[in-house]
């Protein structure tokens, strides 16, 4: 059994055990923002920016002009994509074309590096003194963030790569390197590549409706998401993630996206297990590629 499912609550109880709490705390400015509760994004995720080299759009689109979500062809004309990156953007559109099923790290069972973790169910952000974990419901996955430190002099790549992070003003930078290339690893759900070389810096911050309409709207271009107003935390506030990718020998510039995301704390939506490993068929007749333990954990 993958170790990191069998000691998740034991982790969560870790977490709330020895967090110091932030809140209060001077950030130099001002107390640190407060970025608790649980919040919640409609697949396949990214919002394309409205200018500038952002995210791939899906090219097949609902007789409303939304994305597609059951057939995800990816826009490999995007110019930030260079020409293998893009065969393979047309590889993954292949499997929806034909029926045939997609596998990415999400059903496969695999570890979701970012950013395509970002995209992954109801997510918490617990923060500390010297801290920052980030939760995200499905399958159980944690990553963890050294506050106000720098990355090794070498990184040894693992599948949520090394995150340095640091608030400025409202905002938490996260700053992460050495990101390892799996069997399913890929940057969004077309399918996009990456390396080692992969760059990904990370920028959360609290909006008030005003500020965050413009994300849901373009949000709902691209995605399915719930009717009526989004929800908001008992404050009033959204959490929005602007992020910025580059990787040289995948994409031919850096380029950036953002998610909006609602809160979902105390609905039906609130943390519940979700195991991937329990729900192995991805795909009519097909089972997951879950990962298999080489050695037994004792």
């Amino acid at each position: 059994m993958d170790l990191r499912l069998r000691n998740f609550s034991l982790v969560l109880t870790l977490a709330a055990a020895v967090v110091t709490p932030t809140f209060g705390q001077s950030g130099g400015a001002g107390s640190l923002p407060d970025f608790s509760g649980i919040w919640q994004h409609a697949n396949p995720g990214f919002e394309p920016l409205k200018s500038g080299p952002t995210s791939l759009v899906n090219r097949m689109r609902r007789p409303n002009g939304t994305g597609d979500i059951l057939n995800l062809t990816g826009d490999h004309t995007n110019p930030i994509l260079k020409p293998a990156a893009a065969a393979a953007v047309q590889k993954h559109a292949l499997y929806h074309a034909q029926d045939k099923g997609d596998p990415n790290p999400r059903n496969q069972c695999h570890l979701e590096g970012p950013p395509f973790v970002f995209t992954n169910g109801p997510t918490r952000i617990v923060q500390g003194k010297d801290k920052v974990a980030i939760l995200y419901q499905y399958n159980h996955q944690v990553r963890h963030v050294r506050m106000n430190a720098q990355h090794p002099a070498k990184v040894t790549p693992s599948p949520y790569g090394d995150s340095v992070g640091r608030y400025e003003g409202d905002t938490l930078v996260i700053d992460t390197v050495g990101i390892k290339v799996g069997k399913y690893s890929m940057v969004d759900w077309y399918g996009t590549p990456h390396s080692e070389a992969l760059h990904v810096v990370e920028r959360y911050r609290m909006l008030g409706y005003e500020d965050a309409k413009e994300g849901f709207e373009r949000d709902a271009k691209e995605h399915n998401v719930p009717d009526g107003m989004p929800v908001a935390n008992a404050n009033g506030k959204y959490l929005q993630l602007n992020f910025t990718v580059e990787d040289p020998n995948v994409f031919t510039m850096p380029w950036s996206a953002t998610m909006t995301y609602r809160n979902v704390t105390g609905n039906d939506l609130d943390w519940v297990e979700s195991v991937c490993a329990e729900n192995t068929f991805w795909f009519p007749g097909q089972e997951s590629d879950v990962p298999q333990a080489t050695k037994a954990d004792f």
